[in-house]
């Protein structure tokens, strides 16, 4: 991949470069992401690994099963498969349209206005960031359990976590080349993995034979099925993050929309198959109960009964290399907000700036670094029992975080629906837009309809028992968030409506701006 030609650069009167590509300094400061850096097999790497497929099978799904009570998981995802096709047709169509690296908000920005768009941007921003930080309670609890298993040493959860949100730190630092390089090993082997463990469930099916139980749609009946969708939607939380790095690849029209979809498709077929070789393995009649009981050690003891010890310890040790992949897709994906926010004046300019060596946008990188050690630390300093105690703090940080930025990913896309449909109405859409407007439409109320349940049934998605506080204050930080931005969008309207109308414009606004500037010079 060339670095190169998108920093050959001309010098004109104003002291600024214009790169190749378009303009990529300004003063001597990098004003935008480097081109030409990602292709297709690179970017599907970098979204997939996202969802962490091992951590979805080994923690989504027995918590599914057991907690809410669904057998019908694998159903269920195949629908969802199907609600998030329909939302990837406008979402797709919209990216050839828009190059943003702060994707949902630029484009509720450009469809539903600019106010909209700084409270998606701050939106986006804290769930994204939600979800990275809650990846490492998991993966520090994990670790910890190995080293008590493995060496005998009893180590707290949150040295392992701290040590991994320094080294997701310095690659974030790096270039994307290296990091799609690393996600993209630690996936491959991941999901192999679990495939193996899927053909040897179907060959050595559980007592109750090869079932296909789990498909019926009566499976799908029970009071927990509005929590279990926001678990199944955040298993494919990923595949959406294809248009952050639209202005880091090398033919944004057609590669975008490409890993999209099949992102979308392999989710929708993985989690579907990998859930339903879980009922056929331990029962679709036992399989609650089982779930409940075990939790994510289920998966693991149905490994070793079929495939023996050694292959559940790299089993083990995939689990943390997965959610380690997950952890630098994600830090990615917030240093890229932050650079869009910053680059429109949503954040401090310094935010809009990129690295000279690498590349990556730098001071976002570090803001989602400083964050992730501040939110372990604070659970590590509540945390009564760090080492062993499965209702530590530890699971409570992975269960919150998580699904607090579930919610506000499935809101960013309900949003983003609408707003594929209001910017091409603007342009005149005519009757050629017209499925895609129509399957944007669907998605969005059917998304809409998913958040609604999931507020609903915060309390159990949380553990939480009734009267709980943290029924309404943990979704009242995505709410906060929303109303927040929108008031910020509002003062920016009233005080600053240069930077206000550059909202969701990106690169597009910069060079605006350069023109502005250079016509001023010339006069």
């Amino acid at each position: 991949m060339s670095t190169g030609s998108s920093f050959s650069s001309e010098t004109d009167t104003t002291g600024s470069a214009a790169g190749a590509g378009g303009i990529n300094t300004y003063k001597g400061e990098e004003r935008a992401l480097r081109a030409d850096r990602l292709g297709t097999p690179g970017l599907l790497l970098s979204v997939v690994a996202a969802s962490a497929p091992l951590m979805v099978v080994a923690g989504v799904m027995p918590t599914v099963f057991g907690v809410m009570g669904i057998v019908g998981q694998p159903l269920l995802y195949l629908i969802l498969g199907a609600v998030l096709m329909l939302f990837g047709v406008g979402y797709a169509e919209m990216s050839r349209h828009v190059h943003n690296a702060g994707a949902f908000y630029a484009y509720i920005a450009r469809g539903l206005g600019p106010t909209a768009g700084a409270g998606a941007s701050l939106v986006a921003l804290v769930a994204y960031s939600a979800m990275q930080v809650g990846i490492y309670g998991i993966l520090g609890f994990e670790v910890s359990g190995i080293f008590a298993a493995y060496l005998g040493i009893e180590l707290a959860w949150w040295i392992p976590a701290l040590a991994s949100a320094a080294v997701v730190g310095v690659l974030g630092w790096l270039k994307i080349d290296l990091n799609a390089k690393v996600l993209g090993v630690l996936l491959v082997i991941e999901c192999a993995l679990v495939v193996i463990f899927d053909i040897a469930a179907v060959s050595k099916p559980g007592p109750e034979g090869l079932s296909l139980h789990a498909f019926d749609p009566e499976t799908l009946a029970g009071a927990g099925l509005g929590t279990a969708l926001c678990f199944c939607v955040a298993a494919f939380v990923g595949f959406e993050q294809a248009p952050v790095y639209a202005e880091e690849t090398s033919r944004p029209q057609v590669v975008v929309s490409r890993v999209m979809f099949l992102a979308v498709g392999y989710a929708a077929l993985f989690l579907a198959i990998s859930s339903w070789a879980l009922t056929v393995a331990a029962g679709p009649g036992s399989i609650a109960d089982t779930s409940l009981k075990e939790g994510p050690g289920m998966l693991f003891g149905l490994t070793e009964e079929r495939l023996g010890s050694t292959f559940t310890d790299v089993l083990h040790v995939l689990f943390v290399t997965g959610m380690f992949a997950a952890l630098l897709s994600f830090h990615n994906v917030v240093a890229r907000y932050a650079f869009a926010m910053g680059r429109e004046g949503l954040l401090p300019a310094r935010f809009g700036r990129t690295n000279r060596v690498s590349g990556a946008p730098g001071t976002g990188s570090l803001l989602q670094s400083a964050v992730s050690v501040v939110v372990v630390l604070a659970f590590a300093f509540t945390d009564d029992n760090p080492v062993g105690d499965p209702t530590a703090p530890v699971l409570r940080l992975f269960t919150w975080m998580g699904n607090v930025g579930a919610l506000g990913v499935i809101l960013l896309m309900a949003a983003a629906s609408f707003a594929v449909i209001a910017f091409f109405v603007k342009r005149g859409a005519g009757r050629a837009q017209a499925p895609r407007l129509v399957a944007s439409a669907l998605a969005g109320l059917a998304l809409l309809s998913i958040a609604v349940l999931t507020v609903r049934d915060f309390g159990a998605l949380v553990g939480s028992g009734p009267g709980s506080a943290l029924t309404w204050l943990l979704p009242g930080v995505i709410v906060l968030a929303l109303l927040g931005g929108l008031a910020y969008g509002a003062v920016l309207r009233s005080v600053r409506p240069g930077v206000h109308a550059r909202i969701g414009l990106g690169n597009e606004a910069f060079r605006l701006e350069k023109a502005a500037e250079s016509g001023t010079a010339r006069r």
